[in-house]
């Protein structure tokens, strides 16, 4: 028998759960034409697409994000499954991918993107949900900071392609195992002093994991973190060299930015270049719509041999809230281009809309047996600039008439004459005038 609540009949129907959202069209073709706009550009930088699974070993992120980081302790939906392993659903990008490169080793640099639902328990507020959507980019095999560059660069274009123009782009650097040892140091004495002034969560947890105060957006923390020592201002000469490096790459790429030495980001395995970009036409504290940096010590730390990499992920829903802050990239009309009227008993209709959609034509028709009348207001309602209409004259005929629901003209044609110039030109409009 089975446990699941029945749906009785009078019973409150099911809704999706609390932090999660449906897309539906028209809305969806947005989303399309975004993936699609990211897809093209990753693969003109030289990415190619990565898929990885929704769940993996909870290790995956335990030991790459950090058990001390809020994402692992708060947010991430950890469970056992039926033979007794521990399990986490994806609540980021990054570490999935690395995990994949540890497990299958692909010829450096493996250059990748990724577009894949993630999932924090988190408090839903606009553009963040539960189960959110991203894409993303990650390049593994390299150190070299001009790759640091290309990263960034492929989202800042990207964010350009979908006409957003109030986009800002931080940047700081996380240093390395070299000179972040003796900051953290630094750091801890000077926040054990200022204990008793930092926000209630970070009091209880900032021995654990200080940076995270550097990135608190309470009035107490912030107060705190504006007189605190900066690891941007300690780095070592390597350190200081590969951000000087990437400086210089995003002047010459026209990409402007500006230095955040509070600049940390919620995961623990970021070194050296770390970056956020904010869309600041969203009237939010928090704008972030899109992130990264370079996490040397990842595949490390999953199993795999060192190996350097660097990458970042972009939340698809809160892209969006940017685009209608800034009134761009509306979503896009799917409408079909050409309506097929058939008051013959439906065979025609059925087979033409076929016939139309195989020649690349967006088609639809009526169903149910509906009447010439209801058929034509459907017609106009649907947007199609083009009705092709089939009655018992033209049945008999093997004909149609081609109206131009625009023009307000039409012409009878051969159904064969019809479907040859679709498959030929792929519209019926020129024709029709």
């Amino acid at each position: 028998m089975s446990d699941e609540p029945s749906l009785d009949a009078g019973s409150e129907a099911p809704r999706s759960p609390k932090g999660t959202h449906d897309v539906l069209p028209p809305e969806s073709a947005r989303w399309e034409a975004l993936i699609a706009a990211f897809a093209q550009l990753a693969t003109r930088y030289g990415l190619g697409l990565a898929h990885t699974p929704a769940f993996e070993d909870a290790r995956v992120f335990r030991r790459g994000i950090g058990d001390a980081s809020e994402v692992v302790t708060k947010e991430m939906y950890e469970f056992e499954d039926r033979s007794g392993r521990r399990l986490a659903l994806r609540p980021e990008g990054t570490a999935p991918i690395v995990r994949a490169y540890v497990q299958h080793r692909p010829p450096v640099p493996w250059r990748v993107w990724y577009v894949t639902p993630a999932f924090r328990y988190e408090q839903a507020q606009a553009g963040r949900y539960r189960q959110h959507h991203q894409v993303g980019a990650e390049v593994l095999g390299t150190e070299d900071p001009d790759v640091d560059v290309e990263v960034i660069s492929l989202a800042h274009d990207f964010y350009a392609a979908l006409g957003l123009t109030r986009v800002a782009l931080r940047l700081n650097s996380l240093g390395d195992l070299e000179c972040r040892p003796a900051y953290l140091e630094e750091l801890r004495s000077y926040l054990a002093e200022h204990e008793g002034e930092l926000c209630d969560e970070h009091a209880a947890t900032w021995s654990r994991n200080p940076m995270r105060v550097l990135d608190c957006k309470r009035a107490a923390c912030r107060a705190v973190a504006d007189k605190a020592p900066l690891l941007s201002e300690r780095l070592c000469g390597p350190c200081t060299a590969h951000l000087a490096r990437v400086a210089t790459g995003l002047d010459a790429a026209g990409v402007a930015y500006s230095h955040d030495g509070h600049l940390v980001r919620g995961l623990d395995y970021y070194t050296r270049t770390t970056f956020e970009f904010a869309g600041t036409a969203l009237e939010s504290a928090s704008d972030a719509i899109g992130g990264g940096g370079r996490y040397d010590l990842l595949a490390e730390a999953l199993g795999g041999p060192p190996t350097p990499g660097i990458g970042f992920g972009s939340g698809i829903e809160r892209v969006l809230l940017a685009c209608d802050a800034e009134g761009v990239f509306p979503a896009l009309a799917r409408d079909p281009e050409v309506f097929v009227v058939d008051v013959t008993g439906g065979e025609v209709a059925r087979d033409v809309v076929l016939s139309l959609r195989r020649a690349g034509i967006r088609a639809a028709r009526s169903y149910d047996a509906r009447s010439m009348r209801a058929q034509l207001k459907q017609a106009d309602r649907s947007g199609a600039v083009v009705a092709v209409i089939v009655g018992p004259a033209e049945l008999e005929a093997s004909s149609a008439v081609v109206r131009d629901l625009v023009a307000g003209t039409q012409t009878t044609e051969p159904l064969d004459v019809l479907l040859a110039r679709a498959r030929a030109t792929g519209t019926l409009r020129a024709g029709s005038t």
